[in-house]
């Protein structure tokens, strides 16, 4: 239980206090000195530890899975736990491996040869009901290629055709796994090589909203090409992710509040994976897709919950960015991670100067609405 509660709480036990709260208590009508103290203590706490940086590595693990990779020098604790190691990796390289890479192969051929002979019918009822079939069953076996088990809650909630599909993000494989029970368009950057050829051959069947990377740029052109997709109700939901990049499935980041400003319904998903068997997370700064693709093949297994939760609309005087708060704490409260302000941009980028300036305009405000800034009191 102390492991336990180790994990979840990090090196650094944080009082849930704000920056307002933590003053008052140092306040005697006049500027202190000791405010110093305050952020000198919070910039320690960062140097240690801080609450963003860590959500961009592996979730830390109560009880070891028997994968290297997790934690390379625990197979050397004892000779029996070695031979334990050692069959675990002959299964996993030897047995599961082979067959998950020849079910891979498969439903890549069987996804081009499928969507190619699809996109050759007349557009209507029939075409559009065999898009859906082999769009589901090849997602389905791209699942069973990692061995996946994924329970999915509350179906009556699925999205719809002309909403929005918002979801955390952890790995690619959410979008594997979500199109395995439903039908979407999704919302990217047009690519070339492997992917592109796979991009091309859903694109026969299904209508995407893919841009170029000069045009994804252009939040406007963006904006407008999805409002007039889920302004056609016969169109499928689009499938977006608002976090903009993959977090390790602990926490829920900031939402981009783009998608939220087109209009329409929301239908938030919420997915969590279970760590112990494999782990989904998909650090693109460390690890490039192929590396990721060969650790996916060789887990254990992928398991995870999926909960479609109940459509939300934004609601009267209410902007973008808090309709999309609402969501984000909708989606981390039933999935049981952490609410982020943090934007997942900083796994590649420094802080900006406006998040900076904001905690210094706070500390302003709480400075000016005392009444000890500017009247010559200073102790």
């Amino acid at each position: 239980m102390a492991l336990e509660n180790l994990i979840s709480t990090g090196i650094i036990q944080r009082e849930k206090t704000s920056m307002e709260e933590e003053l008052a208590g140092q306040r005697r009508g006049c500027f202190n000195l000791a405010d110093v103290m305050y952020f000198f203590k919070k910039g320690c706490e960062a140097v240690a530890e801080d609450e963003v940086t860590q959500r961009f590595s592996s979730e830390e693990l109560v009880s070891w899975n028997l994968l290297s990779r997790t934690n390379a020098n625990l197979h050397h604790v004892s000779w029996q736990l070695t031979v334990v190691w050692v069959i675990g990796i002959l299964i996993r390289y030897c047995l599961l491996m082979p067959f998950r890479i020849c079910l891979a192969l498969f439903t890549i051929l069987l996804l081009i040869s499928a969507t190619t002979v699809v996109g050759q019918f007349p557009n209507g009822r029939v075409k559009y009901w065999l898009a859906n079939q082999v769009q589901m069953i090849c997602a389905t076996l791209g699942v069973r290629c990692l061995s996946g088990l994924v329970h999915f809650h509350n179906r009556e909630n699925r999205p719809q055709e002309g909403g929005i599909c918002v979801a955390n993000h952890t790995s690619p494989l959410d979008v594997l796994i979500l199109a395995s029970d439903g039908c979407y368009s999704l919302v990217g950057q047009t690519h070339g090589g492997f992917l592109g050829l796979i991009q091309k051959s859903c694109m026969q069947t299904t209508q995407h909203v893919l841009f170029e990377r000069s045009e994804m740029k252009d939040r406007h052109l963006v904006r407008k090409k999805i409002r007039e997709h889920i302004a056609d109700k016969a169109k499928l939901p689009i499938l977006i992710f608002p976090e903009g990049t993959c977090i390790n499935n602990t926490s829920v980041m900031m939402f981009k509040k783009g998608s939220f400003e087109v209009g329409g319904t929301i239908h938030p998903v919420a997915i969590k994976y279970d760590p112990r068997f494999g782990d989904a997370f998909w650090n693109s700064t460390k690890h490039s897709m192929m590396t990721y693709i060969f650790n996916m093949l060789s887990s254990w297994a992928i398991v995870c919950n999926v909960w479609y939760l109940p459509p939300m609309v934004k609601e009267e005087e209410e902007d973008a960015v808090h309709f999309a708060n609402r969501v984000k704490a909708v989606i981390a409260a039933r999935a049981g991670m952490s609410v982020l302000p943090w934007d997942g941009g900083l796994k590649r980028k420094k802080v900006k100067e406006s998040f900076k300036e904001e905690q210094q305009k706070k500390y302003c405000q709480l400075a000016i609405g005392n009444g000890y800034v500017g009247n010559g009191n200073v102790c």
